[in-house]
């Protein structure tokens, strides 16, 4: 069986693209190496750039025979300082500075805002941070045109730095004009999951959804603390989750970020969505061949919560060594699922939720596979649902998730455990069982005298009708010499 067409872990790894990986041979080697979804960030990079590595990506698809899963991220708005007269400034404690909408070079006094009209909405004693936090200061009085403000903690500021206000919601949509222009771009070119960033309530998902009409599925970025406190309702509306602990850990106190991060991560899991913790997961690894001792304990962490996938950023899209930090993620991952605690901790965060038959098949599955000795559980799915609730259930064995749709195939390469397969359309649960056994025993998970879990909805082809589960023999012969119809 060719390298990288079957995975020995569970939870999924996802890669950013960018200069340092770029080029075919370098997405095929990470691929290779553990790479089960790429992401490609619309905060950098042309759209022609963009293009190519979506091509590449497919290109890669294609010569390994295996669904991938391309994440598209958008940049969302940002606001940022204006420019400076000599490129930066020193805020001193205590002093005041004053953020405005004058078309003015700024100065150790004042600064412009270009996007001015989001800041109105500021209140006397809000918190505003600079430079991804590192600098503080407190609204002491808002008017038109202008916020002054008090310097807390103070330090340099250059041109373009960002601005963050963690204390309220902001008057702002979740997609700028550049956001709109990209999800265009990208929904077009072909995608399964469409990033959305800055999300504050639950109506931004829904106004992207509206723009998106279907062609991706929506995964909705948890970098607010207005987004935390809307979690439940954001949760119900979205497809996925990203806990991106950059941008959350600028605007809360970082000592809030593990316990967040746990509760989102088991939310999520309740839910059946997946979800992607990610940013500065295995960050030395950007100019050094070994990650630090607490990456690797960051990273294994994710991993026992139960997150879908784990996440590179600037690792792999500008690091020196994109190809070594893929191949310790995924030494990483298969070391932690090897170990006894790591069943112990998933088992015991799993939560109960049986709300009709596809829940109880899938809820049967499981309980199957691990009280009898089944190696495998092959889910046949048309819109990805039966997949995700058997994903959803973290069974101690494997799961092949087979579908007719390659679209469907690669969006679900996402969630935890799935090894996605493309199979031919059926019309008869016989056909489904065997196609089952032959792809339980090409990519290794069985063998001829092994027993599998065959689950289905009869009829074929109609979405939400789980309502068959069928232990099997591996063996295609006996299937056609036993009574399955």
């Amino acid at each position: 069986m060719a390298k990288g067409l079957r995975r020995n872990r569970n939870v999924k790894i996802v890669a950013t693209l960018g200069p340092a990986s770029s080029s075919e041979h370098i997405v095929e080697k990470l691929f290779e190496e553990g790479v089960d979804v790429f992401r490609l960030n619309l905060s950098h990079g042309t759209h022609d750039e963009i293009r190519k590595r979506h091509q590449i990506i497919r290109s890669v698809e294609e010569k390994f025979g295996r669904p991938i899963c391309i994440l598209a991220d958008l940049q969302g708005p940002k606001l940022r300082c204006g420019k400076f007269k000599d490129q930066e400034v020193e805020l001193i404690i205590g002093k005041s500075f004053r953020f405005d909408d004058k078309d003015i070079l700024g100065d150790i006094h004042r600064v412009n805002v270009p996007d001015f009209a989001v800041l109105h909405g500021l209140n006397i004693g809000s918190t505003v941070l600079v430079n991804d936090g590192k600098i503080r200061l407190i609204v002491k009085a808002v008017g038109k045109g202008f916020v002054d403000t008090e310097v807390v903690v103070g330090g340099i500021v250059s041109d373009r730095k960002g601005i963050n206000v963690p204390d309220q919601v902001l008057p702002l949509s979740a997609l700028s004009q550049k956001d709109r222009s990209d999800l265009e771009f990208v929904c077009a070119l072909g995608i399964e999951w469409l990033g959305l960033s800055f999300v504050q309530r639950a109506s931004d998902i829904a106004d992207a959804r509206k723009l998106i009409k279907g062609r991706a599925a929506i995964l909705a970025k948890i970098e607010k603390p207005s987004a935390v406190e809307a979690f439940d309702q954001i949760l119900e509306e979205t497809d996925a989750v990203m806990v991106a602990r950059g941008d959350l850990g600028v605007e809360l106190p970082i000592e809030t970020l593990p316990p967040i991060q746990k509760r989102l991560v088991r939310q999520c899991r309740a839910s059946g969505k997946p979800v992607i913790v990610a940013t500065q997961m295995m960050e030395s690894m950007i100019t050094s061949p070994v990650p630090t001792r607490a990456e690797v304990s960051d990273v294994a962490q994710a991993i026992y919560e139960g997150a879908d996938a784990i996440m590179l950023s600037a690792e792999s899209a500008v690091g020196h060594y994109p190809v070594e930090a893929v191949r310790t993620m995924n030494s990483i991952a298969t070391e932690v699922e090897k170990e006894k605690t790591y069943r112990q901790v998933i088992e015991s965060s799993r939560t109960p939720l049986k709300r009709g038959v596809s829940d109880a098949i899938t809820v049967a599955a499981r309980e199957v596979a691990e009280t009898t000795n089944i190696k495998v559980i092959c889910c046949f799915t048309h819109t990805g649902t039966t997949a995700a609730l058997t994903s959803r259930e973290r069974p101690r064995v494997p799961i092949i998730a087979l579908t007719p749709k390659i679209g469907i195939a690669r969006r679900i390469a996402l969630n935890w455990g799935l090894h996605c397969i493309v199979t031919e359309e059926l019309n008869r649960f016989k056909m489904a069982v065997v196609n089952a056994a032959k792809a339980a025993r090409l990519y290794g998970f069985a063998k001829d005298k092994d027993k599998i879990i065959v689950i289905a909805g009869v009829p074929f082809n109609v979405p939400g009708t789980t309502n068959i589960l069928r232990v099997a023999p591996a063996d295609e012969k006996q299937i056609y010499e036993g009574e399955i119809g």
